[in-house]
């Protein structure tokens, strides 16, 4: 067996979901790091001069009221992360959600996904760019798990961002 037969056919049991700890940040910033790279294939942006990208949603995640903060892990190994917004009010909104691309294609994407949004019953709002193909496989896979033939999927304008094209915007409620 190949090595990727042995990652794409592994189990997802080793995957953790915890609310990320001060402690916990370098981590997260670092895998921050690598989300932003992935997204600029699909949003255009380029690091700062300094080589990182805009961290405004890392401060907000670890401070912010109506934030958390999660990491996804797999074994001992930081996998990846999650920011969840509006907490405090009647819609959360998962903000950011980051899987390593060693661990992807091998469950622990919507295992944390879906343990995320559980652990926040109720109405919920996810974004991607339909020009993303793995986002616009994965993300109505995930709310058909979680609310089968109850959620949409509609585009929406990025705000303040008029050159690109709208993200497409899935809505689901989450039972308890």
């Amino acid at each position: 067996m190949t090595e990727n037969q042995i990652r794409t056919t592994s189990d997802d049991s080793d995957v953790r979901v915890r609310p990320a700890t001060p402690e916990d940040r370098p981590a997260v910033e670092r895998l921050w790091l690598m989300f932003r790279h992935d997204l600029s294939e699909f949003q255009g942006d380029l690091p700062a001069a300094d080589g990182t990208f805009r961290s405004e949603r890392v401060d907000a995640a670890f401070s912010a009221p109506g934030w958390a903060p999660y990491l996804l892990t797999r074994g001992d190994r930081a996998a990846g992360f999650a920011f969840v917004r509006g907490l405090d009010g009647p819609v959360r909104v998962l903000n950011s959600f980051f899987v390593a691309r060693g661990a992807r294609r091998a469950g622990v994407g919507l295992r944390a996904a879906r343990e995320v949004l559980r652990r926040h019953p109720g109405r919920w709002e996810i974004a991607f760019q339909e020009n993303n193909p793995g986002a616009v496989a994965f993300w109505p896979r995930l709310a058909e798990d979680l609310a089968p033939g109850a959620w949409i999927r509609e585009a929406r304008p990025v705000p303040g961002r008029p050159e690109l094209p709208p993200d497409l915007w899935i809505s689901l409620t989450v039972r308890p």
